[in-house]
C-alpha cells in the first residue's frame, strides 16, 4: 500500500540546522530500488528472509536505534547482496532521509498497540456515546469510517484539539469527567479504529511543513502565555511520537485557563513541524560517553589517522540520517580496512549510537 508522506528532517544537528524535505513515497521507491524489499517486508509486503520492518515489537525505537540496527546488520547485508549478485545502489543523505520518512509512514516508530484494549477504551472513555463506527449516531458527527484524520497523525492531533471545546460542553451536560488518554491509550485506540473493516484500507499519510511560520502561530494561538516560546517548549517533546504528543495535548486542554484556540487547516501542521519534526529525528546522547565509544569501537584507528584516507568527522553535522548515509557510501571500504587492521566491525546499541552522534557534534571537537 502506498503511503504518501512529506517529512521535514534535520540534515544537521543543532539549533541552527537546515531542514530538508523527505518524502516517504521516494523512500518506498528507494526501499525497492536498493533491493531491501527482496529480504525485508513492510507490513507484509516484501521478502521474508529478514524481519518485517513495519511490525517492530521494540518500544522507544528512535532514529538512532534505526541507524544502529542498520549499522550492525551491514556486513551480513553486504554478504547477502554479493551472494545474490545484487548491485549496491546509491543512498545519499536525501535518500536516507526519505527512507526514514517511509519507516515513519509505516508507523515504525510508534509503540505497539492492542486492538482489544482499544475497543474497550472506545467505550470506557465515552467515545461511543457520540461517535458511531459506520453510521452517525448524533446529527453532524461523522462516523469513524469517515475520519480521514485516522491516516494522518498531525491531522488527528489537530482534529482532537479542535474537538475539545465541543467535548467540554457535551461532558458537562452528561456530567461525565474528562476522559484522559495516555500515549499508550491512544495507540491502542488507533490500532482498533484503523483496523475496522471500514477503515483498514485507508492509506497512511504524513506530511509536515517547513515550520517557517511555526513561531508566529505559537504566539497567535496564545501558547506563549504559559510556554514563553516555541524554542523553550521544543526540547520537552524531544523524542516523543506524534501519538504521544496528541494524547498529551488532549489531556492538557481541560487544564487551560482559557478555551483552547482553534487551528485552521494547515496551522497545526506548521506548528508541529516547527516544534517537533527535527526534534524527533535528533536523539539525546551524552558526548562524554560518546568519546569513550569512539575509542572503544576503534573509530580513531582510521578517523584519527590521515594516512587511511578516512575523514576526520568534524563539523557538528551528524544525525541518525547522516550515519546511515555514511554507512551506505563508505561502509564496504571501511569493512575491508578494518579487516586489514585485524579490527572487528563496530556494533552499537541505541544508546551508544546516540552518544557517538552527540560526541561528533560536540562544540570544538577536532579543533
Amino acid at each position: 500500500m502506498m503511503r504518501t508522506v512529506v517529512l521535514f528532517l534535520a540534515s544537521m544537528a543543532g539549533a541552527g540546522a537546515a531542514t530538508v524535505a523527505a518524502d516517504s513515497t521516494r523512500g518506498e521507491r528507494l526501499f525497492t530500488s536498493l533491493s531491501c524489499v527482496e529480504c525485508h517486508s513492510v507490513n507484509g509486503v516484501g521478502g521474508n528472509i529478514g524481519p518485517d520492518l513495519g511490525r517492530r515489537i521494540d518500544r522507544n525505537f528512535t532514529a538512532a536505534s534505526l541507524a544502529s540496527t542498520m549499522w550492525n546488520h551491514a556486513p551480513t547485508m553486504w554478504a547477502a547482496m554479493r551472494e545474490r549478485e545484487i548491485r549496491m545502489g546509491d543512498m545519499d543523505e536525501q535518500g536516507a532521509a526519505d527512507l526514514f520518512a517511509y519507516f515513519y509512514s509505516a508507523r515504525f516508530f510508534d509503540k505497539p498497540g492492542d486492538a482489544g484494549r482499544g475497543k474497550r477504551l472506545f467505550t470506557d472513555r465515552a467515545c461511543a456515546l457520540c461517535h458511531g463506527l459506520t453510521e452517525s449516531i448524533k446529527p453532524g458527527i461523522n462516523p469513524v469510517s469517515q475520519w480521514n484524520a485516522l491516516a494522518d497523525p498531525i491531522a488527528l492531533t489537530e482534529a482532537m484539539w479542535n474537538h475539545s471545546p465541543n467535548m467540554f460542553t457535551e461532558f458537562e451536560l452528561k456530567k461525565i469527567p474528562w476522559p484522559g488518554l495516555s500515549g499508550q491509550d491512544l495507540s491502542d485506540l488507533l490500532v482498533y479504529l484503523r483496523n475496522l473493516p471500514s477503515t483498514r484500507g485507508k492509506a497512511g499519510m504524513f506530511e509536515t511543513a517547513a515550520g517557517s511560520s511555526g513561531e508566529a502561530i505559537f504566539q497567535s494561538k496564545g501558547c506563549v502565555r504559559c510556554h514563553h516560546s516555541g524554542s523553550s517548549l521544543a526540547p520537552q517533546i524531544k523524542g516523543r511520537t506524534l501519538t504521544e504528543i496528541a494524547a498529551e495535548m488532549w489531556d492538557h486542554a481541560p487544564r487551560m485557563n482559557v478555551q483552547p484556540a482553534h487551528f485552521d487547516p494547515g496551522e497545526m501542521r506548521e506548528l508541529l513541524s516547527y516544534l517537533w519534526a527535527r526534534q524527533f529525528f535528533e536523539d539525546s546522547g551524552d558526548a562524554g560517553r560518546g568519546k569513550r565509544v569512539f575509542a572503544t569501537k576503534h573509530c580513531e584507528a582510521c578517523h584519527s589517522d590521515s594516512s587511511t584516507g578516512a575523514p576526520r568527522l568534524t563539523g557538528g553535522a551528524f544525525s541518525g540520517i547522516t550515519m546511515v548515509s555514511a554507512l551506505w557510501h563508505h561502509g564496504p571500504r571501511m569493512l575491508e580496512q578494518m579487516k586489514s587492521k585485524g579490527l572487528p566491525w563496530p556494533r552499537f546499541d541505541r544508546r551508544e549510537m546516540s552518544d557517538l552522534i552527540a560526541y561528533l557534534n560536540s562544540p570544538g571537537r577536532g579543533k
